[in-house]
């Protein structure tokens, strides 16, 4: 009840605060490619439960090919997907998932279906929270996309090495979580985004 009253009350202050620059950003991406300035995409939430979670576009809307995104060279990227990005503000509009209720501030990481069925029975205990915007796991993979660059088959390597582990220390988090370690995983978070 507390976490909910948490997410509801920084969602809101977030929106309001950030409202001018999501409205820059909306317009920049919405003049730069077609599909609108935000993409949808189901994700996987609490209890197997599937949500639509909403980013702004980084990627061409006739974009095909992985799940996954390798590296900045990934060729689907627009111009000023690449600086979202970076910058993670194209996640900004998952504050709205917050505020309904589907996502959490701190939480594991909403998977897309496809990877949600490699989940072992321990991975699946992931699934007992809701997902949220930041982890300790999400920080700690912030170059993700350099690591799968470098590798011959970047969805296999994501399936077999990063999914594992990610998914694991997620639920190591979610085990032991509570509203001053989300405000220390908050914090990491904000200051990850600003040394990028």
């Amino acid at each position: 009840m507390i976490k909910r009253a948490f997410d509801i009350m920084s969602a809101l202050i977030a929106l309001v605060v950030l409202l001018p620059l999501l409205f820059i950003i909306a317009f920049v991406v919405w003049k730069e490619t077609k599909g609108g300035a935000f993409f949808r995409q189901t994700r996987i939430g609490k209890d197997g439960k599937s949500f639509d979670l909403l980013k702004f576009r980084s990627m061409r809307s006739d974009a095909s090919g992985p799940l996954i995104t390798v590296g900045d060279n990934d060729q689907r990227i627009t111009r000023s997907g690449h600086w979202l990005r970076r910058t993670k503000l194209d996640e900004l509009p998952q504050l709205w998932n917050v505020l309904v209720g589907e996502m959490s501030i701190v939480g594991p990481r909403p998977e897309v279906a496809k990877y949600v069925a490699l989940y072992d029975q321990k991975m699946l205990e992931a699934l007992k929270v809701k997902p949220g915007l930041t982890d300790p796991a999400s920080i700690d993979a912030f170059d993700e996309g350099a690591e799968l660059e470098s590798v011959d088959d970047p969805e296999a390597h994501y399936c077999k090495v990063i999914l594992p582990r990610k998914v694991l220390a997620q639920v190591a988090y979610a085990n032991r979580s509570n509203l001053f370690t989300d405000g220390r995983v908050i914090a990491r978070t904000l200051l990850r985004i600003l040394k990028r």
